[in-house]
């Protein structure tokens, strides 16, 4: 039989049918000698061995072939149950924990590696799990049970519906590596409409780049990797909703998280994942004492920039961080949080604080996206680049400059949104 679990060092972990896209794409960095974390990459056979020991092979079968849609999301969550408060089979724990051992002198991370997911037509961007900071073997086994019930999650559930997948058809691999304690982390496109490449970074761990929860810093390099220009990044004081959710009041700026060296560095190790991948990518990093590493590359999807109509250039303008595709235009739907999301209609252009995953029904139906905060590298721009939505990110003050039911434009390769005024 084979491993179970391999060192992402081995040649086999660049099978992406036996450990998903993530974990193949991380090897294959690790191989062209690029930096990485190291660790394990976690066969999506034991997810499928897990499956037969608690007997939900059936049950999972339902989930998409039930017509009876109540019936159905019963399957589903017995599905996330069995999963997550069930045991890990005996033939399976001795492997998973020899992998965590081996981490375990420092803080370790699981991260899912759905056999879906970071494909060019499926990027799967933020609707599974990722679980930092375990400290011991009771909170890691809990930590590879979710991911793996994170497969059935309703989010999940919904974005492969959207591309006709069956999760009975699929299974999770999984990442076990060594926490990298970032002192800065974000993200990268290694190729734009104008051809450039695009560093986004924050201060901390990259999950406040990835939930597009601040503004953070933007660096653009041409392709020789010669800086460009910059943009300070932004974060946002939390408050209390309306609704007594929570909400967002308005932003402060930060200090420049990267210097010249490191993003000399970023451009660099962009232009080498091209290599290792085999085309553009959109890259996670992080940079602790010893240095950057990569977390993740998956392939980017490069829109031509778009030519705008020129009655849209007598009219006001804010700029952004780009999605890096599509341009459209619809009526505003200012959304000062979550709840206010069923406001949004078809055709709708929602402008909102927060672009985060939670949002990405929503990209179904909209013409386009404006926000205050998240970037380029963003698990909501994934998305959008994936579907082909336009959006706008990191746009200082949008909710209170772009009135709302007022026409908008969104040019998504640009970074530039515009608004019709009487006026003008």
């Amino acid at each position: 039989m084979r491993p179970l679990v391999v060192p992402l060092s081995a040649p086999e972990a660049t099978d992406a049918a036996r450990f998903g896209p993530k974990a193949a794409n991380l090897a294959a960095l690790a191989r062209a000698g690029l930096p990485t974390p190291g660790g394990y990459a976690v066969d999506a056979e034991a997810y499928r061995m897990q499956l037969a020991a608690l007997g939900l092979e059936e049950t999972a079968r339902g989930v998409f072939s039930s017509g009876d849609r109540p019936q159905a999301r019963r399957h589903a969550l017995d599905m996330k149950l069995g999963l997550m408060e069930s045991a890990v089979a005996p033939e399976l724990a001795g492997s998973l924990l020899a992998a965590w051992r081996a981490i375990s002198d420092a803080r370790g991370v699981v991260r899912s590696s759905a056999l879906v997911e970071d494909r060019a037509d499926s990027s799967f961007a933020g609707q599974f799990e990722s679980f930092l900071e375990l400290q011991d073997e009771k909170e890691f086994l809990t930590a590879v049970r979710a991911c793996w019930a994170a497969l059935w999650s309703t989010r999940a559930l919904r974005y492969m519906a959207t591309h006709a997948l069956d999760p009975a058809d699929t299974a999770m691999a999984l990442v076990v590596q060594p926490l990298v304690a970032a002192r800065v982390s974000g993200g990268g496109l290694s190729r734009t409409a104008e051809g450039d490449m695009v560093i986004n970074a924050a201060s901390g761990m990259g999950s406040s780049v990835a939930q597009g929860e601040v503004a953070p810093d933007r660096y653009v390099l041409d392709r020789d990797g010669n800086f460009k220009e910059s943009a300070l990044g932004r974060s946002y004081h939390g408050v209390a909703c309306l609704h007594g959710r929570k909400a967002l009041s308005r932003s402060f700026a930060g200090s420049r998280c990267l210097d010249a060296e490191q993003i000399a560095e970023l451009g660099l190790l962009m232009k080498r994942s091209e290599e290792a991948i085999g085309g553009p990518v959109e890259i996670e990093w992080a940079a602790d004492e010893s240095g950057i590493k990569l977390l993740q590359a998956r392939p980017l999807r490069v829109a031509e920039a778009n030519v705008p109509d020129e009655i849209w250039l007598q009219h006001p303008r804010l700029d952004g961080h780009p999605s890096g595709i599509g341009f459209g235009s619809g009526r505003a739907r200012v959304v000062s949080c979550e709840c206010e999301l069923e406001r949004v209609a078809p055709g709708d252009v929602l402008v909102t604080t927060v672009a985060g995953p939670a949002l990405g029904p929503v990209l179904a139906h909209v013409a386009g996206v404006v926000a205050e905060l998240g970037g380029s590298t963003s698990h909501l721009a994934s998305l959008a680049r994936e579907r082909g939505v336009p959006m706008v990110l990191g746009v200082l003050d949008a909710t209170r400059r772009i009135p709302d039911g007022a026409m908008v434009a969104v040019d998504g390769v640009a970074g530039v949104v515009r608004w019709a005024t009487e006026s003008a």
